[in-house]
């Protein structure tokens, strides 16, 4: 099978889905408790385990000393500790406490529980399919 490729219609299709993403984004910061920022960085180390700050930068694209500023923000709040590295001591690794664990948890749960209103009041069964799949096709955007 061969894809036409229309330039033109994958602009306008691009130009779309930033703004409904951006929609959609919107509607689910209303419901954050913690800043974009600060509830990215707690989800990462909810999932990935402690991150130097520079990892941490790298993975929001924002500079370091934005980041050094959102970890004191967090380490302030009793969310995140910072710690040497045992395998390095020279670095400095961020730690997701409980604390931080249990606000994640509820943001998250916050978020998705809007979203999830959302899918079951505003969507049909069929709908709901096409959604599993976009879900699918947007990760792929998504891969490096």
């Amino acid at each position: 099978m061969t894809a036409t490729v229309d330039a033109d219609a994958d602009y306008s299709l691009a130009a779309d889905l930033r703004l409904v993403l951006g929609r959609l984004v919107r509607m689910l910061r209303s419901e954050h408790r913690l800043g974009l920022t600060q509830a990215a960085v707690l989800g990462r180390l909810d999932r990935d385990g402690d991150q130097g700050t520079g990892e941490l930068a790298r993975f929001e694209s924002v500079r370091p000393q934005s980041m050094s500023q959102t970890v004191v923000e967090l380490e302030t709040a009793g969310l995140v500790t910072r710690k040497r590295d045992q395998r390095d001591g020279r670095r400095i690794l961020v730690s997701l406490t409980d604390a931080g664990r249990s606000a994640i948890e509820l943001d998250r749960g916050v978020r998705d529980g809007r979203l999830a209103a959302a899918i079951q009041t505003k969507l049909s069964d069929a709908d709901r399919a096409v959604l599993r799949e976009a879900v699918a096709v947007l990760s792929r955007l998504c891969e490096d």
